[in-house]
């Protein structure tokens, strides 16, 4: 599972969330020859959800008691393995929707507010928007992930000087 030790750190341009620091970069660490170009793809699809993941913790630590569902779209939720990757990482079912086009289809919603089309917000997403899938946690993912997710989460100030320094170069 996972790809073998190889953690990505995907702050290609700087980061915003949760560490406001637009000189942080992205890296690979944990490299070793047997990492293959299939360990490389799978440790961003990792890192992105690492990424996302620190997103949630925030919002948890503001006062959402749990995350249960994550709803997805757009061309990489058609990926059953990004969907079980983010799922196990999350530890919450994760959903599809009708729409592969998530922030346009949900301006038109806005749109069709505005114009009247529905009354409100709740009523154009009730009209519109259907489940069409569903993946759950595997006990097992979500224990390889949280241990993955707390190396991933030293990575950032173990490597802060190092990205300033670079920036500089």
């Amino acid at each position: 599972m996972g790809s073998e030790g190889l953690l990505f750190l995907p702050y290609l341009t700087g980061e915003r969330t949760p560490h406001p620091d637009p000189l942080a970069r992205g890296a690979f660490v944990g490299l070793t020859v047997r990492h293959t170009t299939a360990h490389f793809s799978r440790s961003v699809l990792e890192g992105v959800a690492f990424g996302l993941r620190d997103s949630f913790e925030l919002i948890k630590s503001a006062g959402l008691a749990s995350i249960d569902q994550v709803r997805v779209s757009g061309g990489g939720a058609r990926s059953p393995l990004w969907r079980q990757i983010l799922a196990d990482t999350f530890n919450a079912e994760l959903v599809t929707v009708n729409t592969a086009e998530g922030a346009a289809f949900g301006a038109a919603l806005l749109a069709g507010v505005g114009a009247g089309a529905w009354a409100n917000v709740d009523a154009a997403c009730d009209a519109t928007i259907h489940q069409t899938g569903s993946t759950r946690p595997h006990a097992d993912g979500v224990a390889f992930y949280d241990r993955a997710y707390g190396l991933y989460r030293q990575l950032y100030p173990a490597l802060k000087d190092v990205s300033h320094g670079l920036s500089l170069l």
